[in-house]
């Protein structure tokens, strides 16, 4: 693999064990992050702190960005220290946070102006799958840029897939999050109906894992909540933005979700009414 001069934007829960994984990869990394000293590991560990998205583009061929909320992508491309003002002509730009379809078009039709090349590759798999590099990766934008970047994407997950223009990885990432939606409701009440009727939850667990109703969410957060450990994989606020978004979407599409409609209604009582938004999306139990 050809080593490249790599920025990287958002230094979080996902984005760090990413960093982590390209720089093992022997690429080298340019990073920022809103609070530095989420970076400090990753700057010991042999990063290069950039003060501002402008100044980790001016150093980099690729910049991967992986942020909160659709207003903080706004803000890393098009703000006067923002990715655009620092990118020379033929950099690449792969926006890996859930975010709007819409959003994603917009960056793309701004790169496409001024020479850059732009891709969204929202992510699925967790903290977990960012540690171990097998990462999900849903591609929208050039096909040919994103045939490029695919020793990039092997490096940092087991399957990436392109689904079309730009936006349609966004779209991609949706569906994901709306077939979460229902795992996620449907491991939490499996749980109270197991300590309901008095039954050994491990063993639940166990049984179930082998069976029918075997899922990723049920395997991998049951036995934290079985652990009373609620730190994100994946923040349950940030889960609601998306669960928020995929409904946008889907009623500009006509579609009446039902059962992802009530999902939301639930995360929206763990984190606008309860506070508890900082905590894993496991963490829907403790409304309950």
């Amino acid at each position: 693999m050809i080593l490249m001069k790599i920025g990287f934007v958002g230094t979080g829960v996902m984005g760090g064990a990413i960093i982590k994984n390209l720089m093992a990869a022997g690429h080298s990394l340019t990073v920022f992050n809103r609070t530095k000293q989420k970076a400090d590991k990753l700057i010991t560990a042999g990063a290069v702190w950039a003060p501002t998205p402008k100044a980790v583009a001016a150093q980099s061929d690729i910049v991967f960005t992986m942020v909160g909320f659709p207003k903080d992508v706004e803000q890393v491309y098009f703000s006067k220290e923002g990715l655009f003002a620092g990118l020379h002509k033929g950099a690449t730009a792969i926006d890996m946070t859930t975010s709007r379809p819409s959003l994603a078009t917009k960056i793309a039709a701004a790169g496409k102006q001024h020479g850059f090349n732009i891709l969204d590759a929202p992510v699925s798999g967790g903290d977990i799958g960012a540690q171990n590099a097998t990462l999900t990766i849903m591609v929208g934008g050039d096909e040919e840029c994103y045939r490029q970047m695919i020793p990039l994407f092997k490096t940092i997950g087991k399957t990436a897939n392109y689904f079309g223009l730009a936006g349609a990885g966004q779209h991609a990432k949706m569906a994901n999050q709306i077939m979460i939606a229902g795992t996620m409701t449907g491991l939490t009440e499996m749980l109270l109906y197991t300590r309901q009727a008095g039954l050994d939850e491990q063993k639940i667990l166990e049984t179930l894992s082998s069976g029918g109703a075997d899922n990723w969410s049920m395997d991998n957060y049951v036995p934290r909540i079985l652990r009373d450990d609620y730190t994100p994989g994946f923040f349950a606020r940030h889960f609601l933005k998306d669960l928020r978004i995929a409904l946008e979407e889907a009623a500009k599409m006509g579609l009446d979700l039902r059962a992802t409609n009530e999902a939301k209604r639930l995360y929206e009582i763990m984190v606008d009414i309860k506070g508890l938004g900082n905590q894993g999306t496991q963490g829907l139990i403790n409304i309950y």
